[in-house]
């Protein structure tokens, strides 16, 4: 037996390098300890990213129980939770329909059971008694961007009938009507506004009927979320030059409304300091599918003691990354959700894009005058210039220390695919999930996945797992939950191929 003459034999015969050459047979085998021990620390992140999620399930599970029905069909709290549930509910939309389509439309309904709903003062989710004596905060004015056409989860959502009006959970409310609810005990309805397209008016106005026709503004076309946010703080603050607005979008899904509200709350109080303020949510596991916050230095706020300034946003990373990120604690997903005061995004606004704020000021200073207001949407809205407000200010404004985040724990998701979707409905063990009547649904030997028997007829399924399968009246869709984010593609192409009308 020879070895290399770097090498030099042990007198127990085991061979041991020099330090000038390393022979390969042991650069070899501490290059793959090394990756050992990577997959290893990624298992046990996984391992612990489910045993946070279990946990979470189990948490609601028990407080749920915390709760006994009544006769009616309402629900009381138990014994074992406190009397916080006494505040009367509030006005808000009713029930119009009885499928995930809230409106007449031309696809017909999922086929459900009617669903008996009486919402909560705080929305749907609301699990624990908010703490607060009074809810509503003065000169605070909520903005619901109500836009964007949820392509990823076509053929479900439409153009004409996007995401935010579809009831995805099936508890007798849409999106923008659970948005709706959570937001309405901060600010009553005369300071509740939707900026929405002109498609949409319509629907919205059946859905939301305690919307006030001032309160709704429409935007001749979409032009991203600065353009949307930008014309309600424009407006807002020509009403009101010390309006604190929040951009909240219709489309996302949050439960725990008290930790919700109580980060809003505390956004406000730095808003009113004059900083541009985001919500950071606390990731659940390395998502590739969101932007990212890095938190900085706490602000120590007697009023607001989570409020960090915002050290940079960050894109949309890869998975590695991403776990590297929740691994340091300094980071947050970022979901849009921004607090400010009307008047000092507008400032930012003319320092960073001073073309987009020109054109909005214009538009706001004859927003009173509908005839003019038409007039001048036409000839200035065709031209400002279409970004997120992330890239327009957000991004910036940090830079330069004038943006905060206040870390939050509520759960939140934006439903941006069929795999997201799918964990937020119910389901047997080894089951997928059914958005519809699960009676139209057969399966043998099928686990995850999510079925929509959205055309009336039965789907079988066997042997086959984690697929996505959407079945409506004029198109079906096969693919599986890993793909779902690239969905959008296939709208592409269908618009491409001459099949607009289904989209």
């Amino acid at each position: 037996m020879s070895f290399p003459p770097s090498s030099v034999v042990s007198p127990a015969g085991q061979v041991s390098a020099s330090a000038n050459a390393l022979p390969v047979e042991f650069m070899f085998s501490q290059i793959m300890a090394a990756v050992q021990k990577s997959q290893t620390e990624i298992s046990d992140l996984r391992q612990e990213c489910a045993e946070l999620r279990m946990a979470n399930a189990s948490l609601e599970r028990q407080i749920r129980e915390g709760f006994q029905q009544n006769g009616n069909g309402n629900y009381y709290a138990s014994s074992r939770i406190g009397s916080g549930f006494a505040t009367p509910v509030p006005s808000s939309p009713l029930l119009r329909a009885k499928s995930p389509f809230l409106s007449a439309h031309s696809i017909p309904s999922l086929l459900t059971p009617p669903i008996n709903h009486n919402p909560s003062p705080l929305g749907d989710n609301v699990v624990t008694p908010y703490q607060l004596g009074v809810r509503d905060i003065p000169g605070f004015y909520v903005v619901i961007p109500a836009g964007g056409a949820g392509t990823r989860l076509w053929p479900l959502s439409r153009e004409e009938h996007p995401k935010f009006l579809l009831d995805l959970t099936l508890k007798g409310r849409s999106l923008i009507q659970a948005t709706w609810d959570r937001l309405l005990p901060l600010s009553s309805p005369a300071r509740t506004t939707v900026v929405a397209g002109p498609g949409h008016v319509k629907s919205i106005r059946e859905q939301l009927p305690d919307l006030l026709a001032h309160n709704l503004f429409c935007e001749p076309g979409p032009k991203d979320s600065m353009a949307a946010i930008g014309l309600a703080a424009a407006v807002l603050a020509k009403r009101d030059p010390n309006a604190v607005i929040g951009s909240f979008a219709a489309d996302h899904m949050i439960s725990g409304d008290d930790a919700f509200l109580s980060a809003v709350a505390e956004a406000v109080e730095v808003a009113k300091k004059d900083y541009l303020v985001t919500i950071g949510i606390a990731p659940s596991h390395p998502s590739t599918g969101f932007g990212y916050i890095r938190l900085g230095n706490k602000l120590c706020f007697k009023d607001a003691p989570n409020a960090r300034l915002v050290s940079s946003f960050k894109e949309k990373p890869d998975a590695r990354t991403a776990a590297a990120y929740i691994g340091t604690g300094n980071y947050r997903w970022n979901a849009g959700m921004f607090v400010t005061k009307a008047t000092v995004l507008m400032d930012l606004l003319k320092d960073y894009k001073p073309d987009l704020h020109d054109g909005l000021q214009k538009i706001a200073a004859v927003w009173n005058d509908e005839a003019l207001r038409q007039t001048t949407l036409n000839e200035i809205w065709p031209q400002l210039e279409k970004i997120p407000i992330d890239n327009a200010v957000a991004e910036p404004a940090a830079a330069e220390g004038k943006v905060a985040v206040v870390p939050a724990t509520f759960g939140w998701d934006d439903v941006g695919d069929f795999s997201s979707l799918a964990d937020l409905l119910p389901a047997e063990s080894n089951q997928p999930r059914v958005l519809g009547d699960s009676a139209l649904v057969l399966t043998e030997q099928v686990a995850g996945g999510i079925v929509v028997p959205g055309s009336g007829r039965l789907i079988t399924c066997l042997g086959v797992d984690d697929l996505v399968i959407v079945d409506m009246p004029d198109t079906l869709l096969v693919t599986t939950r890993a793909r779902s984010q690239e969905v959008k593609r296939l709208v592409k192409k269908c618009r491409d191929a001459g099949w607009k009308q289904l989209l």
